[in-house]
C-alpha cells in the first residue's frame, strides 16, 4: 500500500485539527475540502483579496452537514500577528496556502506583495512557533529556480532570480530552515509548479494561464500567448498538490524537516501544446454535452512578459524517496477532469 492510501487509513480512526490558511482561495479551498471528506477538523483564515466565499460555501455544501460540523473560519488578515495567534490555537498542522501569487503582480507592486508573502509568512510562522505547533508546511514556488537552464529542475540548484515574487518565495524557505534549526519547528517547502484544477480563479489581470484561456474559449474571445508559445511547464493537477501537502503534514521522516521539495508530475509541455490540449477538451466535453463548440482559428502571440523563466520541468525524486509522493495525474488525465468543471462553472 502506499504512503497516500496509508495515511488515508489512519485518518479514519485518527483526527487532527489543520489550520488552511488562504481557505477561500484555489489550493486553500481544495485542501479543507478533501481533509474534512476524510475526517480532518479545518482552521480556515482568508482575509478574502484574492479567495471567495463562494468557494467556502462551495465546500461546505460538497462535504456535507456533518463534516461542515469541523469547520471554523477565520475572516481575517495573515500580517495581523494576532489574528495568527487567534488562528493557531488549539491546532496540530499548519498548511500555509496564503500568499499574493503572480511574477507579473510583484512587479507592478512589490509592497504589496511583500506585505502577504514575507510580512504575513513570518506572523504565521512565529505564531504556531509560539503556540507549540511542531509541524509548518508552507507553499513555495517553482520561481525561485530563477535563470538555472538546469532542465529537470533540482531542488538543491537554483539560479539568479527574475521577480521580487521569486525573492519573496526564496526569502520564505529561508526562514523556514533557520526556524526549524533555532527553534525545531518541522518546517516543509513545497515547490509548486503551475498547479491547476477546480476553483482556479479565471477572471482578473492575474489568472493563471489555464482557466483564463479556458474562459477566453468559451466567451469566443482570443488567446494571448506571451512569446512564441515555445515556453514549457510542468503543469501540476490539484489532486497532486493535496496529496503531497497532506503528506508533507504527517511524514516522520527528520530529514524532511527543514528541507524544500518540487511539487510537480515530472513532464513538461509547451503552451502551444497546452493550448492544444485545452481546445481537444473543450471540443470533447461539448461533444458529450451534444452541444456545438466553435472550434478557434488560434492564438494571438504577443511579447514575452518580463520575469517569466523560459523553461520548467521538476525533478520529483527527493519527494518520492523521502516522503512517499507518488503523483496521480499526467496533464491529460487532470485537464479531462478541470475542463468539466470549468465548463459548469464558468
Amino acid at each position: 500500500m502506499k504512503k497516500f492510501e496509508q495515511l488515508l487509513e489512519r485518518f479514519k480512526t485518527e483526527q487532527k485539527t489543520w489550520l488552511v490558511t488562504g481557505n477561500a482561495g484555489f489550493i486553500g479551498s481544495n485542501l479543507a475540502e478533501f481533509l474534512l471528506n476524510h475526517n480532518q477538523k479545518v482552521v480556515g483564515i482568508d482575509n478574502f483579496s484574492t479567495g471567495y466565499q463562494h468557494n467556502i460555501d462551495d465546500v461546505l455544501a460538497s462535504v456535507g452537514a456533518d463534516a461542515a460540523k469541523n469547520f471554523t473560519f477565520i475572516h481575517g488578515d495573515i500580517a495581523d500577528f494576532e489574528t495568527c495567534q487567534k488562528a493557531c490555537e488549539g491546532v496540530d498542522i499548519v498548511l500555509h496556502q496564503a500568499a499574493l501569487g503572480s511574477v507579473p503582480r510583484s512587479i507592478a507592486d512589490p509592497l504589496t506583495s511583500n506585505r502577504s508573502n514575507i510580512t504575513g509568512f513570518l506572523a504565521m510562522l512565529t505564531a504556531a512557533k509560539d503556540a507549540g505547533i511542531k509541524r509548518f508546511v508552507y507553499a513555495s514556488s517553482s520561481s525561485v529556480y530563477g535563470d538555472s537552464a538546469e532542465l529537470p529542475k533540482v531542488e538543491e540548484r537554483t539560479g539568479n532570480l527574475l521577480s521580487p515574487y521569486a525573492a519573496m518565495k526564496m526569502a520564505n524557505e529561508l526562514y523556514a530552515g533557520v526556524f526549524a534549526r533555532t527553534y525545531g519547528i518541522e518546517t516543509i517547502g513545497l515547490r509548486y509548479f503551475n498547479v491547476f484544477g477546480r476553483r482556479q480563479d479565471p477572471n482578473g489581470a492575474y489568472a493563471a494561464v489555464i482557466p483564463k484561456w479556458v474562459g477566453s474559449l468559451l466567451s469566443n474571445e482570443e488567446v494571448c500567448i506571451n512569446g512564441d508559445g515555445e515556453t514549457s511547464r510542468d503543469f501540476t493537477y490539484i489532486d497532486n498538490v493535496i496529496q503531497m501537502n497532506l503528506l508533507a503534514g504527517t511524514t516522520d521522516n527528520v530529514k524532511a524537516f527543514g528541507e524544500a521539495f518540487n511539487v510537480a508530475v515530472g513532464g513538461r509541455n509547451t503552451l502551444n501544446e497546452l493550448y492544444r490540449i485545452i481546445v481537444e477538451n473543450l471540443s470533447e466535453q461539448f461533444k458529450i454535452q451534444n452541444s456545438k463548440f466553435k472550434i478557434p482559428k488560434g492564438p494571438v502571440y504577443r511579447d514575452f512578459r518580463a520575469g517569466d523563466i523560459r523553461h520548467s520541468n521538476a525533478n520529483i525524486v527527493k519527494a518520492q524517496t523521502m516522503v512517499g509522493y507518488a503523483p496521480t495525474h499526467t496533464i491529460e488525465q487532470g485537464m479531462k477532469e478541470a475542463i468539466a468543471w470549468y465548463v459548469k462553472n464558468i
